[in-house]
C-alpha cells in the first residue's frame, strides 16, 4: 500500500477531482486528478520510493476518470472502489465460509508458512474473525458510498471515500495483527507440544533397545 504517505497520497487526487469537478466542472476534474496522480508517481519514483504504490496510483485514478467520462457524471469517478467494497467483501465472506479465511492465507502464503494452523481450531477462529473485520469494512464502505451514489452526492462521496476509508482500515489491521499474533503464538505451542512428544517417544523407544533382553 506504500505506507502512511502512500495512503495520503491516494487521498490527494480524490480531494482534487472533488474540488475542481465544483468549481470547473468534470473534464477539468479529471484532467486535474490524472495529472496529481501522475505527478505523485514521478515524484515517487525520484525519491526512489516504491514502485508499485506509484503505478498503481495512477491506473487507479485513470480507470475511475475513464469510468467518469464514459457514464458522463462525475459520481462515476467513485463507481470502482463501490462495487470494488462489493466484490472483497463478498470474497473475503466466503472464504470464511469456506474455512478458508483469507487473512491466514493471504499471511501463510507471504510468508511461507504453510497451512497447519487450519488443524488448530482456535487459530482458525482468530483468522475467521480478522477476516470477518474486513467483511465488515467493505460492507459498510458499498453501503454508505452506494447510497450517498444514488442520491448524486459527489461531494460527499469523496469525503465518505477517504474517511471511511482510513480510519476503518486502521481497525481491521489492528484485529488483523492480533490475529497473526495469537495463530502464531497457538501454532508454536502446537509445535513444542509436538516436538516434546517426539523427545518422549525417542527417549523410550532409546530405552527399550538399550536396556538386555532379560530385563537386568
Amino acid at each position: 500500500m506504500g505506507g502512511v504517505s502512500g495512503l495520503a497520497y491516494s487521498a490527494v487526487p480524490i480531494v482534487v477531482f472533488v474540488i475542481v469537478n465544483a468549481i470547473a466542472g468534470m473534464m477539468p476534474a479529471i484532467w486535474s486528478a490524472v495529472g496529481l496522480a501522475v505527478a505523485i508517481a514521478v515524484w515517487r519514483l525520484v525519491r526512489k520510493e516504491p514502485l508499485q504504490p506509484a503505478i498503481s496510483g495512477v491506473l487507479g485514478v485513470a480507470v475511475c476518470s475513464f469510468i467518469a467520462y464514459r457514464s458522463g457524471d462525475a459520481k462515476g469517478f467513485f463507481l470502482l472502489g463501490i462495487w470494488t467494497s462489493l466484490v472483497y467483501g463478498g470474497v473475503f465472506l466466503v472464504s470464511v465460509l469456506a474455512r478458508w479465511p483469507l487473512v491466514g492465507v493471504a499471511w501463510s502464503a507471504l510468508n511461507s508458512l504453510g497451512f497447519d494452523w487450519r488443524k488448530q481450531r482456535a487459530a482458525l477462529r482468530a483468522y475467521d474473525v480478522a477476516t470477518l473485520a474486513w467483511v465488515v469494512v467493505f460492507a459498510a464502505k458499498y453501503v454508505v458510498q452506494q447510497w450517498l451514489y444514488d442520491a448524486n452526492e459527489t461531494a460527499w462521496l469523496g469525503f465518505a471515500r477517504i474517511a471511511m476509508g482510513y480510519p476503518l482500515t486502521v481497525l481491521a489491521l489492528l484485529v488483523t495483527v492480533w490475529a497473526i499474533r495469537r495463530a502464531t503464538k497457538i501454532a508454536q505451542e502446537a509445535a513444542d507440544r509436538e516436538q516434546a512428544e517426539n523427545n518422549a517417544a525417542d527417549a523410550a523407544a532409546y530405552t527399550r533397545h538399550a536396556l538386555p533382553e532379560d530385563g537386568s
